[in-house]
């Protein structure tokens, strides 16, 4: 019998396949929830291609000496954010990709209008992806509380494909620091949080 190296499958009920679904709502009326708020179904993106979760991290180094050698060092700054594209184009996530909060008055899947050559600073929104591992009964969350989409638009039709439109979500801050337009419950974590059940 041989004997298996390298990283092996510890738990395979942990294995992530698939996409997440995302759901998009108003942000002031959500931010006193840290757990799933909006509706899978009113407030879901629908149908995606891809999804892409980043958190960055930028780091101040010390060094000293010669050669130099590194002795310490401190983060100064964190963004999170997740990239989407859907295949559903509709006003509603047309709207959400061009920064306006489309959670009311983009409701029908063929009309409505999305004025051009008014941008503005984009609205904020709450953001939560639902990622379903393959057991179907195990979780993880992705909750950006208070959010703005920064997109530029393109959309690409082809004759046998179906359009992809690429859109970003960045967390922004969510917490009581910011007064009237955040909250408490975000003070350890104002970017958001990922939780798994």
């Amino acid at each position: 019998m041989s004997v298996r190296t390298g990283p092996v499958t510890r738990d395979v009920s942990t294995v992530a396949l698939g996409l997440a679904k995302i759901l998009v709502g108003p942000s002031a009326s959500n931010i006193a929830s840290n757990t799933q708020v909006l509706d899978e179904t009113a407030n879901s993106m629908g149908a995606l291609n891809s999804t892409n979760f980043t958190s960055n991290v930028e780091y101040w180094r010390l060094l000293s000496g010669f050669p130099q050698l590194e002795d310490l060092v401190i983060p100064l700054s964190e963004t999170a954010m997740l990239e989407c594209e859907f295949k559903e184009l509709k006003p509603q996530n047309l709207a959400y990709a061009r920064g306006l909060d489309a959670s009311t008055g983009y409701d029908e899947a063929h009309s409505g209008e999305i004025p051009l050559g008014t941008i503005s600073t984009p609205a904020y929104i709450r953001m939560e992806a639902i990622y379903t591992y393959p057991n179907k009964t195990n979780h993880m969350y992705i909750i950006f509380p208070r959010a703005q989409v920064t997109s530029s638009v393109e959309i690409s039709l082809a004759t046998e494909d179906n359009a992809n439109v690429p859109l970003t979500f960045e967390a922004k801050r969510a917490d009581s620091d910011l007064g009237a337009d955040g909250n408490e419950i975000w003070d350890d974590s104002p970017l958001g949080r990922i939780y798994f059940n």
